[in-house]
């Protein structure tokens, strides 16, 4: 039978309407779930496709830049915010309970897309047998320009909120650290691709080495599921930036550091942004990150000990190919012990089922080797 006809999300237009000049935006989103529900735990790889069909069936050019562009991804989405528990092997949602879901766009061409999307949007965010009703939609991140953030005053200080795990990319490995040139980096990378005022990275950098300084923080790490490729070890907290008093020699860095502080809510920090990490918010806060679910803590932890073991065992051929691969059979066993199917897994991780079934028979094969 064919679904119900439900109430349309609810979307003052007044809320809604932005100049056709804007370059960054951000999206709160409503989402309420028809009933108690559960999801798998690296729900956000559903979150991060369900985004990209929305810009498939209504602009496929868009979409094959989006899968296709070697440059930064230009738009960010969150995990779900509200009340999520652990419940077995899965995360739990409760029926007629609100949840939070925040996409920005970072570059003109993907807000006027959004322009039309908030204007046909589906009545429904189906989550793999989790439909979430879209019940409202408001600007969460006012409309703006890379040139506005340049132009605009600043505080004397940069002060962030990581609302979900951040990490870094460093020599092949995860670094759950804000150390100030891998933040400002972060941000400048966007700046560079979508700002069209490209800057000296070698230049800013060395720069923010010399003269960014940290003057307090309060910082947590946690491991979390993220992407395809299993667990990232990333940090939560707040921390606050200031410039040494010789930084106002170069009056444009100075300008431009206080600007990448503010474009940060709207690009997020670090990597896999686009699976809910580094959510990142202007301000300080001394309350505590919500935690994540127990069943995203475990399984994470399972996977992460299961890539090391499975690295001993390929440590002859080496290299990142077969650091790869140990990640791959560690990812697909351990989902398989929480109990999803593997054509469930193979979906979620892009590939062939007849490649799941294989490495997961290779995997047990070298845990049993391993007892």
């Amino acid at each position: 039978m064919p679904r119900r006809s439900q109430k349309k999300p609810n979307i003052p237009p007044s809320q809604l309407t932005w100049s056709p000049d804007t370059e960054l935006i951000g999206l709160e989103f409503e989402l309420v779930p028809e009933k108690d529900c559960g999801l798998f735990p690296q729900y956000t790889i559903g979150l991060h496709a369900w985004f990209l069909e929305q810009v498939r069936s209504t602009n496929p050019e868009l979409s094959a830049y989006l899968h296709d562009g070697e440059s930064e991804k230009p738009f960010t989405i969150s995990a779900l915010n509200g009340e999520i528990t652990s419940s077995g092997r899965q995360i739990q949602l409760s029926a007629n309970t609100s949840y939070r879901w925040y996409v920005t766009a970072l570059s003109s061409r993907v807000q006027q897309w959004m322009v039309q999307w908030v204007e046909n949007l589906p009545e429904m965010l189906d989550l793999r047998n989790a439909p979430l009703q879209i019940r409202s939609v408001s600007i969460a991140h006012s409309p703006t320009t890379y040139a506005q953030l340049l132009e605009s005053e600043h505080a004397e200080t940069v002060t962030l909120k990581f609302l979900s795990p951040t990490s870094f990319r460093r020599k092949g490995h995860h670094f759950p650290l804000p150390v100030p040139m891998n933040v400002f980096h972060s941000y400048l990378r966007r700046w560079n691709d979508f700002s069209g005022t490209s800057v000296d990275q070698d230049a800013f950098l060395a720069w923010v080495d010399d003269h960014v300084l940290i003057t307090r923080c309060q910082l947590t790490t946690a491991k979390v599921l993220v992407g395809k490729k299993g667990a990232v070890t990333g940090f939560t907290g707040a921390i606050e930036f200031t410039l040494a008093k010789d930084a106002a020699k170069q009056s444009e860095f100075e300008q431009l550091f206080f600007a990448l502080g503010k474009l940060a809510p709207y690009c997020g920090t670090g990597h896999k942004t686009t699976f809910g990490l580094g959510q990142t918010r202007l301000g300080w806060s001394s309350q505590a990150i919500q935690d994540l679910p127990d069943v995203q803590t475990v399984l994470a932890k399972r996977i992460e000990d299961l890539t090391e073991i499975f690295k001993a065992k390929r440590k002859r051929t080496g290299g990142e190919r077969a650091d790869e691969i140990a990640a791959k059979w560690a990812t697909i066993l351990a989902r398989r012990e929480m109990g999803e199917s593997l054509q469930v897994v193979a979906e979620d991780l892009g590939m062939p089922y007849e490649t799941v079934k294989t490495y997961v028979k290779l995997a047990r094969r070298a845990l049993k080797s391993e007892e």
